[in-house]
């Protein structure tokens, strides 16, 4: 059983036991993230995020690395576009060690000189991975070109330019500002007992600041331009998409459902077709992204620079087809059944029922059962994804972008992105 608590501070404590395991999984989420950062300060949130784990008051990152490999934990963290997560995985009996250990993280940073300037070169590196990994460059590029000017386009890990400006008293008002009880929900998962968290954790985070109101933000308008990057590479990476549905619109299931069948699985029109049936690639899949109040469809393939112009006719052929005729019965049953069972077995470590038990406080307020979100697919119809087929897959609003070698003309035109 789910038990919620919330501290006076405005902290938000969530705990979910699971007497079959003994593991635990804790976390700390905050509700901020590269889009809630000025373009000035781009990459902050995330430049914070490597800072909390370079020492505090009292222990230098040395020994925090020792700390939890003495125990045979994992302790790790990420930035995304609208929050951040810390989280650490122990046995149960260590569970108030790894209390401590999160809580010094995310209270005591020390923002030490010498750590900030290590640290700026190492993310620099990171920024230049992006750069020599093409397909990861193509999502990037993709998603600046979507929503250009705009917080959710722009890289989680900022600029060289950017990264290489930020100091100590710019972090440290970041942190101060960001990293305050209201911001901040803590969930467990694993073989807890609630009352003990709660006493653990009421104690731990006392010392945090009491607040947290959400930040104003704007609704990304999309332009679905043509992006293209030529890159000497051996493969050309695409990047097709349009509009999607943010995280708790009324359709998403449905959604869920149309991604499947479209390149969400081995079983999929678009690996099947382009994959399967003509060797045209080796990876093609299609994906959802969705935020607050914005939401993207993508479909990537990578593949020979010579078959773009093939590969981008058969994928605008999925979409028109798609939106045109019902998804057969077996076919929606199989994404469906693809679909519930992805669901169920992505829940079954402690490490995903307490990324879940967060995300569902951030995005929906309350806890969403497994049995809501299996009857929401089950509900799905072949009109439904017709329905929303039609809403999302509309002419003039695809966008698309190459990274990769083309010689002469360029394969992508407004006229080949038509969906009429």
């Amino acid at each position: 059983m789910i038990e919620r608590h919330d501290f006076d501070s405005g902290l938000c404590l969530l705990t979910e036991p699971m007497p079959a395991v003994r593991s635990v999984s804790l976390g700390a989420w905050l509700t901020r993230g590269s889009r809630h950062e000025g373009a000035e300060r781009a990459g902050i949130a995330h430049f914070v995020e490597h800072m909390l784990f370079k020492g505090t008051a009292t222990r230098s990152a040395e020994v925090i690395a020792q700390e939890i490999d003495s125990i045979g934990g994992q302790l790790d963290a990420f930035t995304a576009k609208e929050y951040a997560g810390y989280y650490v995985k122990v046995l149960d009996e260590h569970l108030p060690r790894a209390v401590d250990l999160l809580s010094d993280l995310l209270l005591n940073p020390a923002f030490a000189d010498d750590e900030i300037r290590r640290e700026q070169g190492v993310v620099l590196e990171e920024i230049k991975m992006v750069e020599d990994t093409p397909d990861d460059l193509a999502h990037e590029v993709f998603t600046a070109s979507f929503w250009p000017e705009h917080p959710l386009g722009r890289p989680i890990l900022g600029t060289a330019e950017s990264v290489g400006a930020l100091d100590a008293p710019a972090l440290r008002g970041y942190f101060t500002d960001a990293y305050t009880a209201g911001n901040l929900v803590i969930s467990a998962a694993g073989s807890v007992d609630a009352a003990a968290v709660r006493d653990l954790v009421g104690t731990a985070f006392a010392p945090l600041a009491a607040g947290g109101e959400p930040l104003p933000t704007s609704e990304p308008s999309v332009d679905p331009r043509i992006e293209l990057r030529d890159k000497d590479l051996e493969q050309a990476h695409l990047c097709l998409g349009t509009r999607g549905y943010p995280q708790s619109h009324e359709d998403r299931y449905a959604t869920y459902v149309l991604n499947t069948v479209l390149g969400g699985s081995m079983s999929s029109r678009l690996f099947q077709n382009i994959r399967e049936k003509r060797g045209l690639a080796y990876a093609v899949s299609s994906s959802l992204t969705a935020y607050r109040d914005a939401g993207v469809v993508t479909v990537y393939v990578g593949c020979d620079g010579a078959a773009v112009a093939e590969v981008v006719d058969l994928v605008v052929e999925e979409l028109r087809g798609i939106r045109r005729t019902p998804v057969p019965a077996a076919e929606l049953q199989r994404a469906k059944d693809h679909l519930k069972g992805s669901c169920v077995l992505g829940l079954e470590s402690t490490t995903s029922r307490m990324s879940h038990l967060a995300q569902c406080e951030m995005y929906f307020g309350r806890q969403v059962p497994l049995s809501e979100t299996l009857a929401g697919i089950d509900d799905v119809t072949a009109e439904d994804v017709q329905r929303v087929a039609a809403d999302l897959f509309r002419n003039g609003g695809l966008a698309a972008t190459l990274v990769g070698p083309f010689s002469g003309a360029p394969p992508l035109s407004p006229a080949r992105l038509e969906l009429d």
